[in-house]
């Protein structure tokens, strides 16, 4: 669905509003203008909400101004839970975090949009169109490098959505385990849910 005219604005005064929030990280707001860009790209190419993929997109690393410490602070005042260690999974808080946070900054802000946010680290075994969107526009937005980005990319309108999800996913395990970093507990049973539905 294309965007009208009020929703253009508004989607103009939050990324107004996250230039000032990440004045100190100008890589981190020009990451998160190309994933909103792509994540309206891809919303178009498998008929999603436009305007919630860019808003979600846009407000995907909200909190990743936040230091280790704040976000570790900011989830247990919100409830957030976190599966495994909580000091191995900090990095992957920004997103349950700001999901509770944008509800009031940006009043009306659809449900389905702070989902997207939560979900765009870690994934889930349910994902909605909306959260394979935002999760695949983080991955392959323009600011990405490497011959995964250009595969994913590649795929982009011609392999269906889930698919699409699933083969971005699955690279990023291979990331993880590769670099020798902490996996997630959660990750084998999203990929497994997936596999498994891929080879119905």
């Amino acid at each position: 669905m294309a965007m009208v005219h009020d929703q253009t604005a508004e989607l103009e005064r939050v990324r107004n509003i996250l230039e000032v929030r990440m004045k100190e990280k100008p890589r981190r707001y020009q990451h998160s203008l190309g994933v909103a860009r792509t994540a309206v790209d891809l919303a178009r190419a498998y008929e999603v909400d436009e305007y919630h993929a860019a808003f979600a997109g846009l407000t995907h690393d909200w909190d990743k101004v936040l230091d280790d410490h704040e976000l570790l602070a900011r989830a247990a005042q919100y409830g957030v839970k976190v599966t495994g260690s909580p000091t191995r999974a900090v990095g992957l808080l920004h997103g349950p975090v700001a999901a509770h946070e944008l509800p009031h900054i940006f009043e009306g802000i659809a449900p389905e949009v702070c989902q997207a946010v939560a979900r765009h680290t870690v994934g889930a075994i349910d994902m909605t169109p909306l959260d394979m969107v935002v999760f695949i526009a983080d991955a392959i937005e323009p600011g990405r490098r490497g011959d995964y980005a250009e595969r994913l990319r590649a795929m982009v309108g011609s392999a269906p959505l889930e698919e699409l999800f699933f083969q971005t996913f699955a690279q990023g395990l291979v990331y993880v385990i590769s670099t020798g970093r902490y996996l997630y507990p959660t990750a084998i049973d999203i990929y497994n849910a997936y596999a498994v539905k891929r080879s119905r």
